[in-house]
């Protein structure tokens, strides 16, 4: 067997416990996986299946409870599980590196970033202090960050999220290690920055000739990364097969429910709704007999798939491809998912909420804690126009510190504008603050938050916080009616009636979202704005909270403003899509047309950003330099110039100069930009889906 044959990575029949005073929790079981030099692999699933337990029993990292029961992990042919600590020593940081998904949890914010880079080869390889710099100046040059000898006498706060996260990819590309594991390495970062990361990863991999291990729950990444993949579900690998095969030729029912419920092009919130899977996800010491996916499972078959443990088993055609399933064989893997319930879209009403010329200002000293410095302006918000009717969805994209969350505060009356008009039918709310809006106004312009975790009373029931919200906005003239009112509201987020005498801890996170969403329509909610709200939620209940909100929305002809950064959802979901850049709304217009060119070239690069988990789509790969600019100093001229790659088309140095119009296309939409319309009128669409995927 030659080297290129023996596999990097070798994790064999692996089981996992954590043990606590009450009991043994098993995390993973009977778990294989192999890693080819070279090798990328994709290790996807949702919260708790045992996806980051797996990558830190490769580091041998699993605490004081974590204990390997059974099973081997082998490096290079070599058992790690049988390594003294010396050995492991020796491996970790040098071999096998690791990535975390928050960057400042691997830097030290009290050290330069060039001295933290330089310890990796003077600590693994005994190198000098002037090799080990003149190594991190190259290996900063190949995550593509600008400046590298600034870079490297920065410290971790003055760089951003994106540019922290490739310091730590250098970090553990500094010794050249065979096998690189990535946990999540983009979830807190913009989409556009994303993209830069995956490109980045994927050609360093290439020129390290490195074998990978990435970790995620975004299937559209995996694709754009992997060669192959492996799904968990509760602590167990259920299919595994390169990626085409996972992908095009399924032979598990949970990562076919998988695809089912995450919105690709095509599906339509009216006549190809998604398909959320039933049922939760079981708890680590509440597994079912059998198949672990059985209770959820459409195909579930009583005393069989609950009889015994299932094995993995060869999927015909490849020796790689397998899955945990004793029916795929005689599954019509073909058929279409049962239609969930056809709904008419409904028509929109009169406007609700318009914004006209909305600006919002902040003042900060440059030098708060000691006092001095002249006073600076954040200009967070820059000319806001946009209207939404009773009934519609207006979704709200872009990078973080556009503007987005800002603009929620002001609707809100977190905030007050500093000039504009915010209208909420004919009453003028923009300089109004919470404290003294009436009643009627706080109930009728509510928020669902992001993280469900954190909106909740921890030391309340789920009834008593919605009862508190009831109270709040004074509904009804009794006890027993609010009583009444809030098991209505579970019944209407799909909870059960007895969830009402449960604690917050007792729930999961898409529980949690529900009930915040019953919390915001406790008061009969005229505009809602969610912000991100199903950023934090696994894949599978993204989808069944996405449709509960879309269902009471033409219930009760609720006007939604989505903001997300989840082009895939906002497509889905909206009925018409506001960009925002750097405070300015640069481009506005009905959902179809703004996913449809010609885009404004902000526009185009989010789309081409988003990753896609379709083998038939294809996208033009347009992947922006540099960071969204600083609100406290924006570049002259266009907002978007210094990061533009059709600014070359734009006539004299307008761009640079002139903030370009609000110029209306034959579509309806807008766009603001210098762009003439000759030169619009070239664009190509950014995502095509080829004629077989019909």
């Amino acid at each position: 067997m030659t080297e290129t044959d023996t596999p990097i990575l070798e994790i064999d029949h692996l089981s996992i416990s954590f043990f606590t005073r009450l009991r043994e929790i098993p995390a993973v079981m009977d778990f294989s996986c192999t890693v080819m030099p070279g090798e990328a692999m994709g290790l996807v699933g949702e919260s708790g299946c045992g996806k980051s337990t797996v990558a830190l029993g490769v580091m041998r990292d699993l605490g004081v409870n974590g204990r390997i029961t059974g099973g081997t992990i082998k490096f290079k042919g070599r058992d790690l599980t049988t390594m003294s600590a010396e050995e492991l020593r020796q491996l970790r940081g040098s071999e096998i590196a690791m990535i975390y998904q928050e960057p400042m949890a691997s830097l030290n914010p009290a050290m330069k970033v060039g001295r933290q880079l330089m310890e990796v080869p003077m600590i693994h390889q005994g190198a000098s202090a002037q090799q080990a710099r003149a190594l991190a100046l190259e290996v900063v040059e190949d995550v593509r960050l600008p400046d590298p000898e600034r870079i490297l006498d920065a410290y971790p706060h003055q760089l951003s999220g994106g540019q922290q996260q490739r310091i730590v990819i250098a970090m553990a590309l500094m010794s050249k290690p065979s096998l690189l594991i990535l946990d999540e390495p983009t979830t807190a970062l913009d989409v556009t920055v994303e993209a830069g990361i995956v490109d980045l990863v994927k050609d360093l991999g290439t020129k390290y000739g490195t074998s990978m291990l990435f970790i995620s729950h975004n299937l559209g990444l995996i694709l754009e990364t992997c060669d192959r993949l492996c799904v968990m579900y509760s602590g167990e690998a259920v299919e595994t097969g390169s990626i085409a095969e996972v992908f095009d030729q399924m032979r598990h029912p949970y990562t076919q429910a998988l695809f089912r419920s995450i919105p690709l092009p095509g599906a339509d919130k009216n006549e190809r709704p998604l398909v959320a899977i039933p049922g939760n996800f079981p708890l680590p010491h509440e597994r079912p007999d059998g198949c672990n996916f059985g209770p959820r499972c459409e195909y579930f078959e009583a005393g069989r798939c609950d009889a015994d443990h299932i094995p993995m088993a060869p999927v015909d055609g490849d020796d790689r491809h397998a899955s945990r399933c004793l029916r795929f064989q005689e599954i019509d893997w073909m058929k279409q998912a049962k239609p969930a319930e056809l709904t008419e879209a409904r028509a929109f009403g009169d406007v609700v909420i318009k914004a006209d010329n909305l600006q919002k200002y902040y003042e900060v000293s440059p030098n708060a804690l000691f006092g001095g410095g002249d006073t600076k302006v954040v200009k967070a918000n820059e000319t806001l126009s946009f209207e939404a009717r009773e009934g519609e969805t207006l979704a709200i994209v872009g990078e973080s510190g556009c503007g987005k969350s800002t603009l929620a505060k002001v609707l809100l009356g977190l905030e007050t504008a500093t000039s504009g008009q915010i209208m909420l039918y004919n009453q003028s709310i923009q300089n109004t603050p919470i404290q003294m809006r009436n009643t009627d106004t706080v109930s009728s312009v509510q928020m669902v938050f992001q993280n469900p975790f954190d909106t909740l009373n921890p030391s309340m029931t789920v009834g008593r916080q919605i009862l508190r919200a009831l109270e709040i906005f004074r509904f009804g003239k009794s006890d027993e009616v609010r009583e009444a009112e809030m098991l209505r509201l579970l019944d209407l987020v799909k909870l059960p009636r007895e969830f009402a005498e449960r604690m917050p801890r007792q729930l999961s996170g898409g529980q949690k979202q529900r009930v915040g969403i019953a919390r915001a329509f406790a008061g009969g909610a005229k505009v809602v704005v969610a912000d991100e709200p199903v950023s934090a939620l696994d894949v599978s209940v993204q989808a069944a909270v996405t449709d509960l909100l879309m269902e009471i929305q033409r219930e009760q002809g609720t006007t939604l403003l989505f903001i997300s950064h989840d082009l895939s959802i906002v497509r889905y979901l909206s009925d018409r899509v506001m960009v925002m850049y750097l405070g300015h709304v640069v481009e506005i217009g009905d959902t179809v047309d703004v996913f449809a060119p010609p885009y404004h070239p902000y526009t185009e690069a989010l789309l081409s950003a988003v990753p896609i988990a379709d083998t038939s789509v294809k996208r033009e790969r347009i992947v922006l330099e540099g960071d969204i600019p600083s609100a406290m100093n924006p570049p002259p001229g266009c907002p978007f110039q210094t990061r533009c790659r059709w600014k070359s088309r734009v006539p004299g140095n307008r761009c640079e100069t002139e903030m370009p119009p609000m110029q209306t296309l034959g579509s309806g939409k807008q766009i603001k930009c210098h762009l003439s319309e000759d030169v619009l009128a070239e664009m190509l669409p950014v995502i095509t889906i080829a004629e077989a995927a019909e």
